[in-house]
């Protein structure tokens, strides 16, 4: 085998990997397993896929080993196969901010109109530290146990309207999710706002605090 075509067997085990991403329905289960380990009927009860077409596109995550497994009776549980993974994710993300001019339009169809403040990390931990923030986690509760922000409360957004009052009213009230191409904490904070709450949401979430370091509870 000559130099060239060793070289073109280097480059494919790195277009391995970028083959199983390139695949729209594939990142969205990387981005839904970014927030913890799910079964297969989790991951199509949350994305809206079939079973056959969850499990289809997560063999072609698992043979590129973006994914790993492990077995509880006869249920399988999916999670990312490290914090790498993760980051990979997160750039491709950033990558596409940057470089892809139908994002915004996209992002912008997907989330609503730009009417909702946000807070950066920075911020809300002086705020956290000086104890005049409330902060929501919006996500379904099974992201929420398995890893979020400390001193976070959960109430997921389906639920949000008829739990109120479970979020006292002398502070502000900062919601967040999965992230911030993530419709939740949008939607949390219009709601929260028309009830005449103070809110702000978070600018990103659970995956890029995890990235910068910050700790995350799981429970």
């Amino acid at each position: 085998m000559g130099r060239r075509e060793e070289k073109e067997l280097l480059f494919d085990q790195f277009a391995h990997v970028a083959r199983a991403l390139g695949n729209a329905k594939r990142l969205e289960l990387v981005d839904l397993l970014a927030q913890g380990e799910r079964s297969v009927e989790a991951l199509a009860a949350t994305s809206g896929m079939n079973l056959t077409t969850v499990s289809a596109n997560l063999q072609a995550l698992r043979r590129a080993n973006l994914v790993a497994t492990r077995r509880e009776g006869t249920r399988v549980y999916y999670r990312l196969a490290g914090p790498d993974v993760a980051g990979l994710y997160l750039q491709l993300q950033r990558a596409a901010e940057a470089r892809s001019p139908g994002l915004s339009p996209a992002a912008e169809a997907f989330l609503g109109p730009d009417d909702t403040e946000e807070i950066g990390r920075d911020e809300l931990l002086r705020r956290l530290d000086e104890g005049s923030v409330t902060l929501l986690d919006v996500r379904p509760a099974e992201e929420y146990a398995g890893g979020h922000l400390p001193g976070a409360v959960s109430i997921p957004y389906d639920e949000l309207a008829e739990r109120l009052d479970e979020l006292p009213t002398g502070t502000e009230v900062v919601a967040y999710c999965r992230g911030p191409y993530c419709v939740l904490a949008h939607d949390a904070v219009r709601t929260l706002r028309d009830r005449g709450r103070v809110v702000r949401r978070l600018a990103d979430g659970v995956l890029e605090w995890e990235a910068a370091r910050l700790p995350v509870v799981s429970s």
